[in-house]
C-alpha cells in the first residue's frame, strides 16, 4: 500500500474510509457505561458474547453471566444496546481501497491524515465515492504477499537464485498438489481453515484451476445457494453432469453451457450468477449492473430482494426448472454477504500454489517468513512453529549471542534449521534489540558484556533474561534474571567495569533453587507466546488418562460412530452464518491437532463451555468420511483452572530441572546455542508423554487473562464468523 502512495504521491492517492458499525460487545460496553455499570458488570455481559455477533444479549446470556436480567437498570442497558447494534460508530480505513485522482485529492474529496506516517485518507466510504461517482480501485494489500516476498530474499540467500511469480507457471508441480490433497495446509493462503483443509482431500486439486474453485467453494454464496455438494458429486462422477435449459421454443439447450462449463454446470462465481440473469432470465446490461450493486451493499441496504420476482419468473417462463431458479437467487443472496468473482479466485489461487509449493519445498524459509510477517493467517506463531517441527525441521531457541529481530535460518548437517528471532520476546523493543544484534561483533561472554558493549538498559536485560535467552552463556532463566538484578541501569565506564564485575561476582554467582520443566513452559508461554520444551497438556496427561480422556491423535484410528472423550487447548472456534448455529472447535494437545463438530443444541446447552473455555474437554461421537474425522460433541467441560497447577504444583506434575544435566531441545554444540541445557531429575510421573531424554514436542501461545498464574500459557483463540 505504501508502494501507491509513494507511486502516484499523497497529493494523488487515499484510502478510502469504511463505516464501522455498533456490534454487540461495543454496544453493551458503551452503553454499560452510560447507564452507570461498573466495568466488571458490562465486562461479564460483554464476555458472553460471540465474536463479533450482532445479536442482542438474551436473558439465558445475563444469567450466564452472574446477573439478573429483571434488574430495572440492566434491562434499560440490554434494550438500549439492541438498539445500538448496527448504527455507525467511527470511521476506520479501508483494507485496501484507494481514490485515484489526476487533480490534487483535497480539490476532489475531504481527507485527513492516517494515524500511520505517511497516509492520506479519504473521508467518504466506498458507497459515499459509487453515488458521486468517483473511481474507487481496490488493492489486495495482503500479508501473504509480503510473506512470499520475504520468503524469495531467504531462498536467494542461501540459495543464490532469485524467485519470482512469474516463475511459478504453468503451477504443475505434483508434490505440492499431494500435500494439498492431505489437507496438509496450515499457513498457505486462503486454505488454511479447518474448512478448507477437509475440503482438499475432497476436491483433490490436481490442476491450477481446481485451486481457483477450492478458493471459491468455501463461502457463503456457493453454501447457501446449495451448490457445493452438486459440485462435488459430479466431479467424483457420482451425478451426472448437465447443463439446465430453457424451453426449445425459447432458445437454444445449450445456452448457459458457456456459462456453467468450467464448473460442471453448477453456479460457483458471482459472475456466473450475473450471466445467468442476463441469459436465462434476460436481464438488460443495466438491470445487470443494478444487481451487481445491490450485490455489493445486501447486508446495510437490503435491496437484493427486489430482484427476486424478476430472476425466477423471468428463467421460468422461458421453461427453466423452479428449483434451479431459486437455487440461483438463493446463491446471488449469499454473494451479497461476500462476493467472490472467478477474476478474484484466479488471483488467490496463484499465491495459494506459490505459497503451498514454498511450504512443500522450503518448509523451513515458508515458516520463517511467515514468523516474519506476523500478525497474519489463520494460525498464532506457536502452531507455525509446531507444524514446521511436525515437518522435520529443527527450530532453535532465541539466543543474544546467536538471535537477530527476525527470525533466521542456519545452516546444518540436515539443510536449515530455523532460528527464532528476539521478536519472539514479548515487549521487546526493537531498537533495543536491534542495539544487541549490532554490537555483537564476538559473542557475549556474560551479562556485564552484554550491557557494556551494548548500551542495553537493565530492563531490557531482565526481559531477555526471563525469555531464557541466555543458554549460550551457560545460564539458565533463574540465573540469568538472578545476575540481571545485580546489574546498574546503565552501563559503568569502561575504567570502573572491570573494578564493578570483581565487586559484584560472588554476589550473583549463588546456588539458586531448580526451576521444574513445567515451571520454564509457563515461563516460556509468558515471554515468547510459544515454547520450545514441552506442550502443558503433557503435564495433565495423568489427571487426562485418570479422567478417561484420549490424547488427539488416537482419533484418526476410530471406527465411526465410537464414544469418545478428548481434550484440548482452544485454538479457533468458527461458526459460519452457512451453519445454522453449528460451531466448529480446532483443539491442540502434546499429541496433535483434532476438531470438535458442535450442533446448536449442544452449544445452547454448553455455551459457556463452548465460548470461554481456554482448556476444554469434549466428549461425543466419531464422525468420519475416509480421513476426515470430526467428533460430534454431547457434552462439554471446562478445564481451564486446571493450567493453575502447572505454576501451583509443579512439585507434583514434574521434577526441578537443572543446567548440570541436559535435554536437547536442538542437536550440537549447547556453547552455540544449538540446545538449551537443561533436565530433569529423578523419574517422571506415570503416564507422562514427555521423557528425560525428549523435551522437544509442540507448543502454544498468549493469554488466559482470567488464570492469574498463567494467564499467557493458553491461547485467547481466534474466533471467526
Amino acid at each position: 500500500m505504501q508502494y501507491i502512495y509513494a507511486r502516484y504521491g499523497r497529493e494523488h492517492a487515499g484510502i478510502a474510509a469504511a463505516v464501522i458499525r455498533y456490534r454487540a460487545r461495543s454496544a453493551v460496553r458503551e452503553v454499560g457505561k452510560t447507564m452507570g455499570l461498573t466495568e466488571d458488570v458490562t465486562a461479564a455481559l460483554a464476555g458472553t458474547v460471540w465474536g463479533w455477533s450482532a445479536d442482542k444479549l438474551s436473558d439465558a446470556q445475563v444469567h450466564e453471566a452472574g446477573l439478573d436480567p429483571a434488574d430495572r437498570r440492566l434491562r434499560k442497558t440490554l434494550e438500549l444496546s439492541a438498539e445500538l447494534i448496527g448504527f455507525p460508530r467511527h470511521l476506520s480505513q479501508h483494507t485496501g481501497g484507494f481514490v485515484l485522482t489526476q487533480d490534487p485529492l483535497c480539490e476532489v474529496v475531504p481527507i485527513g491524515n492516517a494515524a500511520m506516517e505517511n497516509r492520506t485518507f479519504v473521508e467518504w466510504d466506498k458507497d459515499d465515492l459509487d453515488t458521486l461517482g468517483i473511481l474507487k480501485i481496490d488493492v489486495l494489500a495482503l500479508g501473504m504477499l509480503t510473506c512470499i516476498r520475504k520468503s524469495f530474499d531467504l531462498i536467494e540467500r542461501h540459495e543464490g537464485r532469485r524467485l519470482g511469480l512469474a516463475d511459478f507457471y504453468p503451477m504443475t508441480d505434483a508434490a505440492t498438489y499431494d500435500m494439498l490433497c492431505k489437507g496438509d495446509s496450515v499457513g498457505v493462503f486462503q486454505v488454511e481453515s479447518r474448512a478448507q483443509m477437509n475440503m482438499l482431500p475432497r476436491l483433490k486439486p490436481r490442476c491450477f484451476y481446481d485451486l481457483v474453485i477450492e478458493v471459491a467453494i468455501v463461502r457463503p454464496g456457493t453454501i447457501q445457494g446449495d451448490m457445493v455438494h452438486p459440485y462435488l458429486r459430479r466431479r467424483d462422477g457420482r451425478e451426472p453432469v448437465d447443463y439446465p435449459a430453457p424451453d426449445p421454443t425459447y432458445g437454444s439447450e445449450d445456452e448457459l453451457d458457456q456459462v456453467l462449463g468450467r464448473t460442471l454446470g453448477v453456479p460457483l462465481f458471482q459472475e456466473q450468477a450475473m450471466k445467468i440473469a442476463m441469459v436465462a432470465a434476460r436481464f438488460s446490461g443495466e438491470e445487470a449492473n443494478r444487481l451487481r450493486r445491490a450485490m455489493a451493499t445486501f447486508r446495510h441496504v437490503g435491496t437484493i430482494h427486489t430482484f427476486e420476482d424478476k430472476l425466477i419468473r423471468g428463467m421460468t417462463a422461458r421453461g427453466y426448472d423452479e428449483a434451479f431458479a431459486r437455487r440461483c437467487f438463493k446463491q446471488i443472496e449469499g454473494f451479497g454477504e461476500y462476493g467472490f468473482p472467478e477474476s478474484h479466485a484466479a488471483s488467490f489461487a496463484l499465491l495459494v500454489y506459490v505459497s503451498a509449493w514454498l511450504k512443500c519445498h522450503h518448509p523451513a524459509v515458508f515458516a520463517c517468513a511467515l514468523l516474519n510477517s506476523q500478525p497474519m493467517g489463520f494460525y498464532a506463531p506457536a502452531q507455525i512453529v509446531r507444524d514446521v517441527r511436525d515437518h522435520g525441521i529443527e527450530v532453535k531457541p532465541v539466543d543474544v549471542n546467536h538471535s537477530n529481530w527476525d527470525c533466521t535460518l542456519e545452516p546444518d548437517r540436515d539443510g536449515l534449521s530455523l532460528r527464532l528471532g528476539l521478536r519472539q520476546v514479548k515487549g521487546l523493543v526493537k531498537e533495543e534489540a536491534q542495539k544487541i544484534v549490532d554490537a555483537r561483533s564476538s559473542r557475549y561472554d556474560s551479562l556485564g558484556d552484554l550491557h557494556a558493549r551494548a548500551g542495553a538498559r537493565a530492563a531490557t536485560i531482565e526481559r531477555l533474561a526471563a525469555a531464557d535467552t541466555f543458554r549460550s552463556l551457560g545460564l539458565d532463566r533463574r540465573q540469568a534474571l538472578w545476575q540481571a538484578k545485580a546489574l546498574p541501569n546503565s552501563p559503568a565506564l569502561p575504567l570502573f567495569a572491570a573494578a564493578d564485575a570483581r565487586e559484584t561476582g560472588d554476589e550473583t554467582h549463588v546456588v539458586l533453587p531448580e526451576m521444574h520443566l513445567c515451571e520454564h513452559v509457563v515461563d516460556d508461554y509468558r515471554t515468547l507466546r510459544l515454547s520450545l520444551k514441552a506442550h502443558p497438556l503433557s503435564f495433565l496427561r495423568p489427571l487426562l488418562v485418570d479422567a478417561g480422556v484420549a490424547p488427539l491423535s488416537q482419533l484418526k484410528d476410530m471406527d465411526d460412530g465410537t464414544y469418545t472423550a478428548v481434550a484440548g487447548i482452544v485454538l479457533v472456534r468458527q461458526r459460519p452464518g452457512t451453519a445454522k448455529g453449528v460451531v466448529f472447535m480446532t483443539l491442540e494437545d502434546e499429541t496433535g491437532i483434532g476438531n470438535a463438530v458442535i450442533w446448536k443444541k449442544t452449544m445452547d446447552r454448553f455455551r459457556k463451555e463452548v465460548v470461554a473455555s481456554r482448556l476444554v474437554v469434549v466428549k461425543g461421537r466419531i464422525e468420519r468420511a475416509g480421513d476426515i474425522v470430526h467428533l460430534v460433541a454431547d457434552r462439554l467441560e471446562d478445564w481451564s483452572e486446571k493450567l493453575l497447577l502447572l505454576s501451583e504444583a509443579a512439585d507434583r506434575l514434574d521434577p526441578p530441572m537443572s543446567t548440570a544435566d541436559e535435554v536437547r531441545c536442538g542437536t550440537g554444540d549447547p556453547v552455540a546455542g544449538n540446545s538449551v541445557p537443561i533436565r530433569a531429575r529423578g523419574e517422571r510421573l506415570p503416564g507422562s508423554v514427555i521423557e528425560p531424554s525428549k523435551a522437544r514436542t509442540e507448543q502454544q501461545h498468549a493469554p488466559a487473562r482470567h488464570l492469574r498464574h498463567v494467564r499467557h500459557l493458553i491461547p485467547k483463540s481466534r474466533d471467526f464468523h
